[in-house]
């Protein structure tokens, strides 16, 4: 199964929440830790180059050399080439799951079926333009990439909970969080760009080969 290439655009709602995390997380081999929150991001795209869907993202900061960014360390999406898109593109560890996204009155909420986990988020704050460029560093099939997005929107200051089994490995994020509700996203992803020197980046081949790929659903 193939996918279309970056950039992707996508259109859609989401709910954001920033967290304290442990120390000692995993990193990709390439990347190193910074300091400061893990973000956690449910997701219903209305609108995306291979049709609607949903995701569930857990980040944290890291770097590659002296480029800063998010590290996506856990992605569970309900579409299969949204899954092979998202690895072979990018770099991001996206696996299939099942992921019931609801909306009743201001409240948004994902749940990943299979993990128990469940994202929801209550505006609690007044509504504002939002525009965030950043960028993410994954590592893909050729190696640490760096991955330029941004979104807008009209965020909502909110209150997010997670709610997840005690046993789970990302039970330090149960819990309320501050964060966002984001109505009208627009998600942009931009082609995978390959580290040249201490800061300077270059465009990387629009794919990778994947081997995780191997045997995997379609």
């Amino acid at each position: 199964m193939g996918a279309p290439h970056a950039p992707w655009k996508l259109l859609g709602d989401c709910v954001a929440g920033l967290a304290r995390r442990p120390r000692g997380g995993t990193l990709p081999d390439g990347l190193r830790p910074l300091f400061g929150p893990a973000v956690v991001i449910a997701a219903r795209y209305q609108e995306s180059p291979i049709g609607a869907y949903s995701e569930m993202v857990f980040a944290e900061p890291a770097r590659l050399g002296l480029r800063p960014g998010l590290c996506a360390t856990t992605v569970v999406v309900d579409s299969a080439e949204a899954r092979v898109g998202g690895r072979l593109n990018w770099g991001y560890p996206k696996e299939l799951g099942t992921l019931l996204w609801e909306r009743e009155g201001e409240e948004r909420s994902l749940r990943w079926v299979e993990r128990g986990i469940v994202v929801r988020g209550r505006p609690a704050g007044p509504v504002m333009p939002l525009f965030i460029p950043f960028r993410n560093v994954q590592r893909r099939g050729d190696g640490p990439v760096v991955v330029p997005a941004s979104v807008r929107g009209r965020g909502h200051l909110a209150r997010v909970e997670v709610e997840l089994g005690d046993n789970d490995p990302l039970v330090w994020l149960a819990g309320s969080h501050r964060g966002l509700v984001v109505d009208g996203l627009h998600y942009t992803l931009d082609p995978a760009r390959l580290p040249a020197g201490l800061t300077s980046t270059l465009r990387a081949p629009l794919t990778a080969p994947e081997p995780a790929m191997s045997g995997a659903e379609s």
